[in-house]
């Protein structure tokens, strides 16, 4: 079953989302080459905490830790850990804010110390999927029509879109009705309504779409050790257009 959110539901659900930017924005000068993904998660959730939100990430599906931490190859769902990172590793940092009953969820990409042409291309071209999806978040389209920009354009840079993970409803829980995927048909699939909340999150990799599981039953990595990147927003849909409730100052 969809929710649909009213105005002020979605102001609410906006107040978290501007808690998880604040987030984000701090990690930009905080990721840097000898820190650990450890540091991060524990950065991460000291700023929920301390700034009245809850890390809705634990216990979610009995998931221990406040954020994901997908490094290089690994698509979603890395678990924090004591390794230091390097001069170009490309790290997902994945988060779920509760403020006050009100959940957002965002992911944003992050270059350790030196980039390469490579890790820049395809940073460029996932960041600008997600935009050409959110453009196509209005009312009275279709869900296909969000996930036919994201594949053409991306396709059409020689890089893949993740089909395994996709985006999803949100509000009041984590992960609600509709299934958002980053692919597919043009005016094909449920029609957007005034009050949806979605989120959009295409994951672009490098080389194959293809994933393989971890070990530990979360970490999803590519099939063939090429680069992922992703970076997601939570949108509500409203008569006015898509409105980005996890914007990021800068961005």
């Amino acid at each position: 079953m969809i929710s649909l959110k009213s105005p002020r539901e979605i102001d609410t659900m906006e107040k978290s989302g501007q808690l998880l930017a604040k987030v984000h924005e701090a990690l930009r000068e905080f990721i840097k080459p000898g820190i650990t993904s450890w540091e991060i998660e524990e950065f991460v959730h000291k700023f929920i905490v301390d700034h009245g939100g809850i890390a809705a990430q634990i216990g979610f599906e009995n998931y221990e830790y406040a954020t994901c931490c997908s490094i290089n190859d690994e698509i979603c769902h890395g678990f924090p850990r004591k390794k230091p990172l390097k001069d170009g590793d490309l790290i997902k940092v994945d988060m779920c804010i509760d403020l006050n009953g009100a959940m957002s969820d965002s992911c944003w990409s992050y270059v350790v110390g030196q980039s390469t042409d490579e890790i820049d291309h395809l940073m460029e071209v996932t960041k600008k999927a997600l935009y050409l999806g959110i453009e196509q978040a209005q009312v009275g389209n279709r869900i296909g029509d969000i996930g036919h920009a994201i594949q053409t354009y991306v396709e059409g840079e020689n890089l893949s879109v993740v089909r395994d993970f996709i985006g999803h409803g949100i509000g009041p829980t984590i992960h609600e009705a509709p299934a958002v995927p980053h692919y597919g048909e043009a005016g094909k699939g449920l029609r957007l309504k005034e009050g949806m909340v979605i989120t959009i999150e295409p994951m672009v990799n490098t080389g194959t779409w293809k994933m393989k599981m971890d070990n530990n039953g979360w970490t999803a990595r590519t099939q063939d050790g090429g680069l992922s990147c992703q970076y997601e927003h939570t949108i509500a849909i409203t008569k006015e257009g898509p409105r980005i409730l996890t914007q990021q100052e800068g961005e």
